[in-house]
């Protein structure tokens, strides 16, 4: 089954070459770790977010590997520097066929 959810990038729309710029990503997603249990005794499937990653003009930047003990609706704060005017684009993919994305242009002068 594919989900989706909504995504949210918080980042400058331009920057100086050269210059380091803070990226807050965060996809809402009701995190289950597959560790809990019904009432009735069956274990809830995980269900997590596994992996995060953030292209720059098609360049991997930024990867982080996801564990049951993340949280819902993980915030994901990381740097990198403004080389040229482009693209990032940010995926986020998990259990059960969960997909998202979300692109943000910079200017860089």
């Amino acid at each position: 089954m594919s989900k989706t959810s909504r995504t949210v990038i918080t980042m400058p729309a331009q920057a100086k070459k050269g210059s380091i710029v803070e990226i807050r990503a965060i996809a809402q997603h009701d995190m289950e770790s597959g560790f809990r249990y019904t009432e009735g005794g069956k274990i809830i499937p995980r269900d997590i977010i596994r992996t995060f990653t953030c292209t720059y003009n098609q360049v991997e930047v930024f990867k982080a590997d996801f564990y049951p003990g993340i949280g819902a609706n993980p915030l994901i704060i990381f740097t990198t520097v403004a080389t040229e005017t482009g693209v990032l684009e940010f995926k986020w993919s998990g259990d059960d066929g969960y997909e998202a994305s979300n692109q943000a242009r910079i200017t860089v002068t």
